[in-house]
């Protein structure tokens, strides 16, 4: 299933092109054990059986469809615990930043402040003249994990999102802890969609893209991962428990801005259109601007 958040936190579904928004058919036609937002769903990840059946009792030409291009879409995972990144996880972006790979998986962190949703406006903030893109893969838990295997890992998904780890380099590169680059209001948009992980057959075997203003500027494949999707939820889960809900960033390709001669480097400006794409996922488009 492909699901996602609306304006009001209401829980939606994509079916033919359209989003059908769960809170308002639910006022319409009642059923028991229905979520009728993201974060009930994930609190109870047993409905999505009962989603997926009423979702064929609903009538295409409800009141409660809606064509995806009028929607207004929230971060598709609203309220995680915790917003865990991998840094450097693919090996031609570490060879284009003069990176060696790293032997474990480089984790850092971002907070809700950085949630936004596909088609929101996001503010250039004055602090940096830096703003680079980076297309992510992001894995959302849905259970409770802790001490996993790597055999098991993949158990405890969820789905799939298309993210954008936004990040400042000049604010990244101050010290050497990369957060204050990478935690600026808007600086995570994730979504459109929720992509539930039955309809993901390999999430090792997915293209990625980043479009600024209709160019390409990154194109590549999950397959170049250092560290798969099961060996990082297995690694983390292995020094802190994950919880429903929880976002991992796995990383972004080559093709970044700082992977560019100093010389060549254009970074985002207000203005930019900034558009990424996972192949099954979705794109994700979001519009720089300027503070206020």
């Amino acid at each position: 299933m492909k699901l996602c958040t609306l304006e009001h936190n209401h829980l939606g579904v994509e079916r033919n092109g359209q989003i059908a928004n769960i809170y308002e058919a639910l006022q319409a036609h009642p059923a028991a054990e229905v979520p009728a937002t993201m974060d009930e769903l994930i609190n109870q990840p047993e409905s999505l059986p009962a989603l997926e059946a009423y979702m064929q009792t609903l009538e295409q030409t409800g009141p409660y469809m809606h064509a995806i291009e009028s929607c207004t879409f929230g971060p598709a995972i609203p309220n995680p615990e915790k917003i865990i990144c991998i840094g450097l996880n693919y090996r031609r972006h570490a060879d284009e930043t003069g990176s060696p790979y790293p032997e474990t998986p480089i984790l850092f962190s971002k907070f809700n402040n950085t949630l936004t949703g596909h088609g929101s406006n996001i503010v250039v903030p004055p602090v940096t003249q830096a703003l680079d893109y980076e297309v992510e893969l992001a894995i959302v838990i849905g259970k409770t994990a802790k001490q996993v295997t790597e055999d098991e890992a993949l158990n405890y998904v969820l789905g799939y999102c298309t993210a954008n780890d936004l990040s400042a380099r000049d604010l990244q590169m101050k010290t050497a802890q990369w957060l204050l680059g990478k935690t600026c209001d808007g600086f995570c948009p994730i979504g459109p969609f929720l992509v539930t992980k039955e309809d993901i057959a390999d999430p090792q075997n997915l293209a990625l893209e980043t479009r600024v203003n209709g160019e390409i500027k990154q194109q590549s494949n999950t397959a170049d991962m250092i560290f798969t999707c099961a060996e990082i939820i297995s690694y983390v889960s292995r020094h802190f428990t994950l919880k429903p809900g929880d976002i991992l960033l796995t990383g972004t390709p080559e093709g970044v801005i700082l992977g560019l001669p100093e010389a060549e480097r254009r970074y985002l400006q207000p203005g930019d259109t900034v558009s990424v794409h996972i192949e099954q996922l979705g794109t994700l488009t979001n519009k720089l601007v300027n503070a206020e």
